[in-house]
C-alpha cells in the first residue's frame, strides 16, 4: 500500500483558500453561509431568486451557479473562436479586435468565477482547508 509522504494537515473552520470570493466570509465563520448564498445568487440569472428550493438548499444553488458560470465560460470561448469568421463581413476589423479583447477579458473573469464557485460548493459540502504556512525568507 502506497502512503502519501506529505499528508495534508486537516482543514479547519475560518480558513479561506486562495481564490475564495471577496465578500464571502470564510467557511465555518458565523454567517458565512448567508454571505455565500448572497454571492452565489449574484452569479446566476435574477429569476433564480424566485425559487425557494435554492435558498433552502444552498448546495443546489452552488451546483446551478457552477453550471451557469461554466456555460458562460464556454460561450466566451466559442465566441472568441468564431468571431473573426462570423463577423468579418459585418463589422470593421478594428471592431473585431475589440470583440476579441472583450471575449478574452470576460472569459478569464468567468474562469476565475468558476474556480470561486467550485470552492464555495466544496465548502457547502463540508470541506475545510488548512491554514497556509507562514512565509519564510527575505522581506518582500
Amino acid at each position: 500500500m502506497h502512503q502519501d509522504p506529505s499528508p495534508q494537515p486537516p482543514g479547519r473552520d475560518g480558513i479561506a483558500p486562495p481564490g475564495w470570493p471577496r465578500g464571502v466570509r470564510p467557511p465555518g465563520e458565523a454567517g458565512w453561509e448567508e454571505t455565500a448564498v448572497a454571492w452565489l445568487f449574484d452569479q446566476v440569472p435574477p429569476g433564480y431568486r424566485d425559487h425557494p428550493v435554492l435558498r433552502a438548499y444552498p448546495l443546489i444553488l452552488a451546483r446551478m451557479a457552477r453550471q451557469h458560470v461554466a456555460a458562460t465560460l464556454a460561450a466566451a470561448r466559442d465566441g472568441y473562436g468564431t468571431a473573426r469568421v462570423d463577423l468579418r463581413d459585418a463589422i470593421p476589423v478594428h471592431a473585431i479586435d475589440g470583440v476579441l479583447r472583450m471575449y478574452e477579458y470576460e472569459g478569464s473573469r468567468a474562469a476565475a468565477t468558476e474556480r470561486a464557485v467550485v470552492l464555495v460548493e466544496r465548502a457547502l459540502a463540508g470541506e475545510r482547508w488548512p491554514a497556509r504556512p507562514p512565509r519564510t525568507g527575505g522581506d518582500f
